[in-house]
């Protein structure tokens, strides 16, 4: 663990979190989904603690696991997690064109999770499975049907205003 790290994670906490579900490592998907919760993703040294307390658990089992699963990062998530869904019916009706309307708005790059106040996250999905209501996008679990550029970039408008940007 590092110093920095060390301030990051509280240790009572993923000990409430552990005690929570018992400690018992078939509750282990739980409890990495209730750290995610938390953080906005897992720390490094959040998943070693987690191995080293959970009996018949191994950092290397919390890693294998939380690398397994799309639904945990590795990296920090933004206040406002934003998923474009680019599956066949959001594809077909535009939906990069509104990824890119986002990525120039919040100025976020290709290849970049996170704009760099840390308040947006952009990830591109296979599927929302809301194909009739195409192209899709979701923010904080509230789904946007129907988007267009001008669209989203209003909503992003009204987020940033909120936020004071």
């Amino acid at each position: 663990m590092t110093v920095d790290s060390l301030h990051k994670i509280d240790t009572s906490k993923l000990d409430e979190i552990i005690n929570q579900y018992e400690g018992k490592k078939s509750n282990l998907i739980a409890i990495l989904q209730k750290v995610q919760e938390v953080y906005r993703y897992l720390p490094e040294d959040a998943m070693i603690y987690i191995g080293t307390k959970m009996e018949g658990l191994s950092p290397a089992t919390v890693f294998g696991v939380a690398t397994f699963y799309a639904q945990f990062s590795l990296e920090p998530k933004g206040k406002y997690e934003i998923k474009v869904c680019d599956g066949t019916a959001c594809h077909v009706r535009g939906s990069m064109p509104v990824l890119n309307a986002i990525r120039n708005k919040l100025k976020i790059q290709e290849g970049k999770l996170t704009s760099d106040n840390g308040l947006f996250s952009l990830e591109t999905v296979s599927c929302l499975g809301a194909c009739g209501l195409a192209p899709v996008c979701v923010i904080n679990e509230k789904v946007y049907p129907q988007m267009t550029s001008d669209a989203i970039s209003m909503i992003l408008d009204t987020l940033l205003k909120e936020e004071g940007i």
